[in-house]
């Protein structure tokens, strides 16, 4: 018989004081039940990663591990964004557990699924990823702004699981390749299939947030799909000089066209067209710019070295 193995469950948490009750009860009955079935192991926790929270967050984390072990935290000396917390959670969590769960603090995602999670990790698999079957607890233009995404970034190179977001649990030495990334733009979709263990795939239909306001606007969203692009693929820069290969040749055709009318001694009146030419290639010209800007903007970040979190207060 495999032995139980220590799981460890890592959320991130901004500003999460409505729906953290719910979450922490849900929790405490799972584990519960997980252990007295033999399913983990006794020493198997609960990591809160509290991201500068404005709220009683932390607060409410204090007193769950006053009262349960099981649940201990970390507090972040200021906001760094979810990516890097779930990144400080599983760097500060590995080296306790035989694998980490990662899970979203709005518990939208199936808890019931960790225990396949486990099962999959037993059977000898190092990444498991949990794979939605459904948006229906999405907006249409969240459900349709993230299947586009999922294209695009296929399209560009980036390798992604499709419907896969930061539902995962991966074993303690997927973390530690994860750990020999020295990479300060992080965009964990994308780096964690580039680990190169084993995986699988599990699906499970995802739940509508019980309490509070989602941390992932239209800002953010657009934000993070930007980073996973511009931090895995060179494709854009790639395409913006085919584009201006292009625009050459156009040029080219349209100088051959103002030499024709020119012999033909036909007056042009060309204002629309050269006012619509000059916007045209002056926005592309700034995109260009700003997009180059944004790649020496990444080596720039990158290069200073810089720790990407801060621990100011650790409960264990």
């Amino acid at each position: 018989m495999l032995q139980a193995p220590v799981l460890g469950i890592v959320i991130p948490c901004y500003n999460e004081s409505e729906v953290l009750p719910i979450t922490i009860n849900a929790l405490q009955k799972h584990l519960s039940d997980w252990i007295r079935n033999g399913k983990i192991s006794n020493e198997s926790f609960v990591l809160f990663i509290d991201d500068g929270s404005r709220d009683d967050t932390w607060r409410q984390i204090e007193r769950i591990h006053q009262h349960d072990a099981r649940f201990q935290g970390i507090k972040l000396a200021h906001n760094v964004g979810h990516q890097h917390a779930l990144h400080a959670g599983l760097m500060e969590g590995y080296e306790a557990a035989d694998c980490l769960v990662s899970v979203d603090a709005d518990l939208q995602d199936d808890l019931d699924i960790i225990e396949t999670f486990v099962k999959q990790f037993q059977a000898g698999v190092d990444i498991v990823y949990g794979v939605r079957t459904d948006r229906t607890s999405d907006s249409w233009f969240k459900r349709t702004s993230a299947q586009w995404f999922y294209r695009l970034e296929k399209a560009l190179g980036v390798e992604t699981i499709y419907n896969h977001a930061d539902f995962r649990l991966m074993s303690r030495r997927a973390v530690a390749g994860l750990a020999a990334y020295p990479e300060r733009n992080l965009f964990l979709r994308g780096l964690v299939p580039t680990l190169g263990f084993q995986t699988s795939e599990v699906p499970y239909t995802r739940a509508e947030r019980l309490a509070g306001e989602s941390k992932y606007p239209l800002r953010k969203m657009v934000a993070l799909a930007w980073d996973g692009v511009t931090s895995f693929s060179v494709r854009p820069i790639k395409l913006l000089f085919f584009l201006s290969l292009f625009m050459v040749v156009v040029s080219g055709g349209f100088v051959v066209y103002t030499l024709y009318r020119f012999a033909e001694g036909e007056t042009m009146s060309g204002w629309a067209s050269l006012m619509l030419s000059i916007w045209f290639i002056g926005g592309l010209q700034l995109f260009g710019i700003g997009l180059i800007g944004e790649y020496v903007g990444k080596i720039f970040s990158e290069v200073k070295r810089r720790p990407s979190y801060t621990i100011e207060e650790t409960l264990k």
